[in-house]
């Protein structure tokens, strides 16, 4: 999504089970024109639903995406599946951005982090 190269780089932290993780996985294709602006879009929009956590976002130097959004719970996660700006910029991503995805869902039970002092 955003790629702010003064933000310092930490993963999102550990929350109090359960909540929810939303891990999208995708191989976008060659054509990127309009992606990186609606990616912005929509990291600041699912900002605003009540009950987001958070999202990590990783990429590998072959070009698989990995992107996983945190959600308190199954209300927060589908009032963003069924926003209607994602659902057209996931409309367009079909169409245009991705060459395959996958999206995998799970109740997150257990949850801890580290941090180097």
């Amino acid at each position: 999504m955003s790629n702010d190269a003064e933000a310092p780089v930490v993963p999102v932290e550990a929350f109090e089970p359960p909540y929810y993780a939303a891990v999208f996985t995708s191989v976008r294709t060659e054509d990127q024109s309009g992606y990186s602006e609606t990616s912005a879009r929509m990291e600041d929009l699912v900002k605003d639903v009540p009950g987001f956590l958070g999202m990590d976002h990783a990429q590998t130097p072959g070009g698989l995406s990995i992107t996983v959004g945190y959600f308190r719970d199954a209300d927060a996660l589908t009032a963003w599946r069924n926003n209607a700006e994602h659902l057209a910029a996931q409309k367009r991503g079909r169409v245009e951005w991705y060459q395959s995805y996958t999206l995998h869902v799970a109740k997150v039970e257990r949850s801890h982090g580290f941090e180097r002092a």
